[in-house]
């Protein structure tokens, strides 16, 4: 194979992700050397890569799916929204400026640039690459701009293949929808369609496709089942919460549950942190937004945040910020990571104007916060609690100074019930969160609780795309993919008129 391919979508959270993944998994099995792209993502979910730069969750859990370490290369364009008006630019890893939704589109003819160059030096070291758009192509009011979706599509000359969730309803109109709006140009790009997230008979579903045919004369490649068992590294980390439980935890071992609630923050970052805690057996995993929802629970996580000082407000407008403060005093633990470890602190200092302001922390680790213009990004490793652990490093405040002993090699701080630190993937170290587990188990009173003892967190995430990639290899036509990744789209399709059109 030779070739690539851009998978749009009708919507955001409409399967981009996942089916780029699944797709990459299936070439990768095939002996097929494939890497992912996604020219611009817009997410506060991300990592840290070996090259030293940051990029979106999504497209590192794409890169594992190809066996590839995460690269700058797969995602060089980032935002990551600060405010609803607002947002840091990302650039081949490194953090380039602010801008507004309107100042940004200044800024794209540019980066127009960058990302073409970074697909075109992929493609010349991989045999295919899946491309993920960005929100849709149906945007019609930004395509003059575009970077990520039929811009790229004809700068680049790639195919097309828009996906569809029909969990939403009124997919067949989306699809349909989605051709007919775009110009003829753009029209030509797209080659056929994928539903996802099906759940019922596929009989009834299939004189739907066939009228799509026949409107469109573009055919459906696929339709994809809904899989219960698809919910770590999502682009939207909190989409595939049901009820606000995250995952799908096992009974416990011991006769006892885990509780464990993370604050939802308006501007949360990394929120995938909590993932590893939902992948253990007896460990109940919530999302909460009001005070309620920390009466019973056993540990509270304060996760990150792409706005520390804004969302520290919130917590005290909300008062979320005394229920914290009465579950430490009732003895239960709290666990803050990056963002959240500084808002624990008695002081956040800005005075470069990185967030705007300063303000007084929360009081309950012993530990002073300055925020400096340059943004740290590391992958440290150590030990901490006398066992290996690895990690990231994504934030913008420093400790000037902790007054409590140390989470793990010179990081973090541990005052009893109130831990934290500056590391993403702290809890993705298997022995470490055992003994995080057994530790709040212990603090929280929950002596029926029992830690298992052998949750591998990282063979949770490979099964997790090896699920992906048997979903697309039984309910995709990868034969009719693969031509359209070698051939390109076909030259004869019809143009969709609508009622915009003419």
């Amino acid at each position: 194979m030779q070739g690539a391919l851009l998978v749009a979508g009708t919507t955001s959270d409409a399967g981009k992700s996942v089916l780029v993944a699944g797709l990459c998994r299936v070439l990768r099995r095939r002996g097929v050397a494939v890497a992912p792209f996604k020219a611009q993502n817009m997410s506060n979910n991300s990592v840290v890569t070996v090259d030293g730069g940051e990029i979106g969750r999504a497209q590192a859990m794409q890169a594992h799916a190809c066996g590839l370490a995460p690269s700058v290369d797969f995602n060089p364009v980032l935002l990551k929204p600060g405010s609803d008006r607002s947002s840091q630019v990302v650039v081949r890893g490194r953090a380039d400026g602010v801008v507004s939704a309107q100042s940004y589109q200044q800024r794209k003819a540019a980066l127009l640039d960058v990302v073409t160059a970074s697909l075109a030096d992929l493609r010349t070291r991989f045999d295919v690459v899946v491309c993920e758009g960005a929100g849709s192509p149906a945007e019609i009011n930004l395509r003059a701009n575009d970077i990520a979706n039929m811009g790229l599509a004809q700068a680049a000359d790639l195919p097309v293949v828009v996906v569809g969730d029909i969990d939403r309803g009124g997919v067949l109109a989306h699809l349909f929808g989605t051709v007919a709006v775009l110009d003829a140009a753009d029209q030509a790009r797209i080659a056929g369609f994928v539903v996802n997230k099906f759940r019922g008979d596929p009989a009834l579903l299939a004189p739907g496709l066939d009228q799509l045919h026949a409107l469109t004369g573009r055919p459906t490649f696929g339709v994809v089942p809904w899989a219960d068992g698809l919910w770590l590294d999502a682009e939207d980390s909190l989409s595939a919460v049901a009820d606000g439980v995250l995952g799908a935890p096992a009974p416990p071992h011991g006769s006892q549950w885990l509780r464990v609630a993370v604050v939802r923050l308006p501007r949360i970052s990394n929120a995938t942190d909590a993932e590893a805690l939902a992948s253990e057996p007896g460990v109940s995993v919530r999302y909460v937004t009001e005070p309620s929802r920390l009466a019973d629970a056993d540990l509270v996580v304060l996760p990150g945040s792409k706005s520390t000082v804004a969302d520290l407000d919130w917590l005290r407008r909300t008062g979320l910020a005394d229920a914290l403060l009465a579950h430490v005093r009732a003895g239960r633990p709290v666990l803050g990571i990056c963002g959240g470890y500084q808002m624990l602190g008695r002081r956040i200092a800005d005075p470069h104007g990185v967030e705007g302001a300063s303000a007084d922390g929360l009081g309950l680790l012993d530990l002073e916060i300055e925020f400096v213009p340059r943004k740290t990004l590391a992958t440290p490793s150590g030990t901490a609690w006398g066992v290996p652990v690895t990690g990231y490093e994504i934030h913008h405040g420093q400790v000037v100074r902790s007054g409590d002993p140390e989470l793990g090699d010179g990081e973090g701080s541990d005052a009893g019930v109130v831990l934290g630190s500056h590391w993403h993937g702290l809890l993705e170290n298997d022995a470490f969160r055992r003994l995080l587990l057994a530790r709040v188990a212990e603090q929280a009173g929950r002596t029926g609780f029992v830690a298992a003892p052998d949750t591998c967190f990282a063979a949770v995430r490979a099964a997790q795309l090896d699920l992906l990639g048997d979903l697309v290899e039984r309910h995709v036509d990868l034969c009719a993919l693969e031509h359209v990744i070698n051939h390109g789209a076909p030259t004869d399709l019809p143009i969709v008129t609508s009622g915009l059109a003419r």
